[in-house]
């Protein structure tokens, strides 16, 4: 039992430090993103469309640093989202990226043709940082609905 100790305790702190060295960076992994959206869709499966677009809005356990839920329907609507609460109930069809990269189509057609996977990259707001970043979004479709969750590269 005594041996185990140690081990343990070094294999703790190895996860602590791992895990602080994303945080303090500031971004979530591609990894973390897309165990997000897994986490997300099985919500939306056991709770309905209603209840996650409320959790996902306004609730914190799918928020996780600078990573956060984007929740919309195929027609470009959105449902949820945790980055920008004043998003919920406007379409975001033709919304184009500073550099006028019309990047809300390009989510939709990724969620629409392949039904999940990871986008290019565009510029977004980083709710964390308050700065424009580039991102890229993993996206996955469930029935007419997708959620997405975008790791910013700055």
């Amino acid at each position: 039992m005594k041996r185990l100790f140690p081990r343990f305790l070094v294999v703790c702190v190895a996860a602590w430090f791992a895990t602080g060295l994303s945080w303090a960076s500031g971004h979530g992994t591609p990894a973390q993103a897309e165990a997000l959206a897994h986490r997300a869709v099985a919500y939306i499966k056991a709770n309905g469309v209603q209840k996650a677009a409320q959790e996902f809005t306004k609730g914190t356990s799918f928020k996780e640093g600078d990573l956060y839920i984007a929740f919309t329907d195929l027609q470009g609507n959105v449902f949820g989202h945790g980055g920008n609460p004043k998003l919920v109930g406007k379409n975001l069809v033709g919304l184009k990226d500073p550099d006028g990269k019309p990047f809300f189509q390009m989510l939709l057609d990724l969620a629409k043709n392949q039904g999940k996977g990871w986008s290019q990259e565009y510029k977004f707001l980083n709710p964390v940082t308050k700065k424009i970043e580039n991102k890229a979004m993993y996206v996955e479709r469930i029935d007419d609905h997708w959620v997405g969750v975008g790791v910013y590269k700055e």
